[in-house]
């Protein structure tokens, strides 16, 4: 065979293998969108700065949870970046530095599936709270539509971590069994 038909015969699975890089844009484009959760971070942090000394306790309250909900975002957006160009890109060349996050080594999809659904429901969580804090300015039918989405991301992590659970080979540090 010659090198010629050797390099047509590789080149779908170069192009396959090259197609990784179109993955690069959207990850950049995650960090566009973390700079404006910084922004809008940065906005409400000053804006309840500004304003504490005249709101309630509950519209306070309501106000730091709103930013930890934008921190949870921020948290999400900085994992799915990192891991998702990990996995799925390039190798990020930092291996021996010391601000490396430690999680990076070992967090594979599985992982990110789970924290991903563990800070929706988290962040549904404080949600809902925000909505408890203000209950009078809500309808029932906003409360029960509020707690039913909530239930489902409940339910669908928990689904989630059982399968993962169920899949995942048994780690009781015995050897499996001899087959016969």
């Amino acid at each position: 065979m010659s090198n010629t038909e050797r390099g047509m015969r590789h080149l779908p699975a170069r192009l396959i293998l090259a197609s990784r890089w179109m993955m690069a844009p959207l990850y950049l484009g995650l960090i566009v969108s973390f700079l404006l959760i910084l922004l809008r971070f940065f906005t409400k942090l000053f804006g309840l700065f500004w304003t504490a000394q005249t709101q309630s306790t509950n519209e306070v309250i309501v106000g730091v949870l709103s930013l930890v909900e934008l921190s949870l975002m921020g948290n999400l957006i900085i994992m799915v970046v990192f891991s998702g160009y990990e996995n799925y890109v390039s190798r990020i060349y930092a291996e021996n530095d010391p601000e490396r996050p430690s999680w990076m080594e070992h967090v594979d999809f599985s992982d990110i599936k789970l924290k991903l659904m563990g800070s929706i429901v988290a962040i549904t969580a404080i949600q809902l709270l925000e909505l408890f804090l203000d209950v009078t300015t809500h309808t029932d039918r906003e409360l029960y539509f509020a707690i039913g989405i909530h239930m489902v991301f409940v339910f669908s992590c928990v689904m989630l971590a059982l399968m993962d659970r169920l899949s995942a080979p048994h780690s009781s540090g015995e050897a499996p069994a001899p087959s016969p």
